[in-house]
């Protein structure tokens, strides 16, 4: 249950209201708080009825049929009675889970509270809040206070661009084979090979070093998820638009245990506490997932084809941590796993900037997120590398994940409500990703050369020449391009 109904409750010091305009700075429907609260009021009546007539029950055994039965009279009509009043009870007590269901369904596509940062918008090119560029540009040093500002308005110097894009470059130092993957596995299947293998596995024993030295426990989750653990995590679009769902009769003859592959640590590392109720001592809680994910990529479709930046399968370093039931200290965490992720792309030379999403892209459990986004030379542009949320307890709430004793308010029976750990995420490093930016940024005109704290990783090799010529432009790339050159050359009217 992603949030506690008695934050609607307005008799229990809820605010239904502030839930609604929340909705409305997501861009949703805010008449489902109304529809909360209508079933809610049904599940009280529905209770207080059946409270009445169990009373009354009581009241009519006791001060009729024994009576009447101590004194030897007939009371064949009032036990009659009673049997009907208990047939009603039963059928009312039965209604009561199912007015629930309703209710706890409808909250659970109600958001999380937005943060006062966040801009208000759906358009992400617009309105993206920039809050930091790295390296510093000139117009930056000129005005400090030029940031934070809205994307649209923001102009600056970019950093440099290179001659060629990540796909071209991992093929030349013979670092993937896209068709023979394709030829396996189907669309957006690869081979790594050679230095492309070496360079995923530097990063990811970098990043866990990295995170290591920064007091993180590093876990390696299973890649499989039962569908009732999962959809106390996901939402529920995320199955249709993300996730892969696994059958196999030998463990599951009748089908009664679905499972799904993880899109991301994150997901297994959320149910890591399941039911758990942790000490205030033991937080926050860091944790370095490290895991392969598979995403099915369905909204991407023509986007980023060649290359291994939007693939269906890939490594992934991710930050995930836990904290008190305090939005003050959540909020800090979540600065300081952001200012992680920075030092981790500074280190490696990337150049980035950092933005606060619109409201209208936040997923239903973030209060906020920022995406650092790295400049690609060879794309001359700014690609996303790290997406960094807090969840508040929107998340520990599915997973049942408790924290310290219960949190006093100052008004109505919202007090002694229950108090769940914050959660908050954040990528470190999708390595695909990661290598598709390292080789833009590093190319030169006879090959790569390796970041400097990459080589012991990479068994000090410190340069990656291109080993064959271009790739073969392929028959749909051609066929593009034909008709490309074919519209250009019509006459304009």
């Amino acid at each position: 249950m992603p949030i506690d109904v008695n934050e609607l409750r307005d008799y229990k010091g809820g605010d239904p209201g502030l839930w609604k305009k929340y909705m409305e700075q997501r861009f949703k429907d805010p008449s489902i708080v109304d529809q909360v609260l209508e079933l809610d009021e049904q599940w009280r009546k529905q209770l207080f009825k059946v409270d009445e007539m169990r009373k009354d029950v009581n009241k009519l055994q006791k001060e009729v049929i024994a009576p009447k039965k101590k004194n030897k009279e007939n009371c064949d009509e009032e036990v009659a009675q009673m049997k009907e009043m208990q047939k009603q009870i039963k059928e009312m007590d039965l209604e009561v889970p199912v007015i629930v269901e309703k209710r706890d369904k409808l909250l659970g596509r109600i958001g999380n509270m937005v943060d006062p940062e966040v801009p208000i918008s759906k358009d992400e090119d617009a309105d993206n809040l920039v809050v930091g560029i790295y390296p510093t540009p000139p117009e930056l040093e000129a005005n400090p206070n030029l940031l934070p500002c809205a994307l649209g308005k923001l102009e600056y110097t970019l950093p440099e661009s290179g001659p060629l894009t990540h796909d071209e470059l991992l093929w030349r130092i013979g670092g993937y084979e896209p068709v023979r993957g394709q030829n396996v596995g189907g669309h957006r299947a690869y081979f790594l090979t050679n230095a492309g293998v070496l360079l995923n596995q530097a990063i990811i024993n970098y990043g866990i070093a990295f995170l290591s030295e920064r007091g993180y426990n590093v876990l390696q989750p299973p890649f499989l998820m039962n569908k009732e653990v999962m959809a106390s995590i996901a939402q529920l679009e995320d199955f249709d638009e993300q996730l892969y769902k696994v059958s196999g009769k030998t463990d599951d003859p009748d089908g009664s245990s679905e499972k799904y592959l993880i899109a991301t640590s994150e997901q297994p590392i959320c149910a890591y506490h399941k039911g758990d109720w942790i000490e205030p001592k033991e937080l926050p809680l860091r944790y370095a997932g490290i895991s392969t994910c598979f995403r099915k990529e369905a909204g991407s479709s023509g986007r980023d084809i060649r290359g291994i930046f939007r693939v269906h399968q890939f490594e992934k370093i991710e930050q995930f941590c836990l904290t008190a039931d305090d939005l003050e200290i959540s909020q800090a965490e979540h600065k300081r796993m952001l200012q992680a992720a920075k030092e981790f792309y500074e280190s490696l030379g990337i150049g980035y900037r950092v933005v606060c999403i619109v409201s209208g892209e936040l997923n239903d459990a973030a209060i906020k997120k920022y995406d650092l986004e790295g400049w690609f030379p060879g794309q001359q542009t700014y690609r996303e590398l790290v997406s960094c949320s807090n969840c508040t307890d929107y998340q520990a709430r599915g997973v049942g994940v408790r924290c310290g004793h219960a949190t006093q308010q100052e008004k109505g029976d919202k007090a002694d409500r229950k108090s769940y750990c914050h959660m908050l995420n954040a990528t470190l490093c999708a390595t695909g990703r990661g290598i598709c930016c390292l080789l833009e940024t590093y190319q030169t005109l006879d090959g790569v050369v390796v970041p400097e704290v990459l080589r012991p990783y990479m068994g000090g090799k410190d340069f990656m020449p291109f080993v064959r010529g271009p790739p073969e432009v392929t028959k749909g790339e051609k066929n593009t391009k034909a008709k490309g050159e074919k519209n250009a050359a019509k006459p304009k009217n």
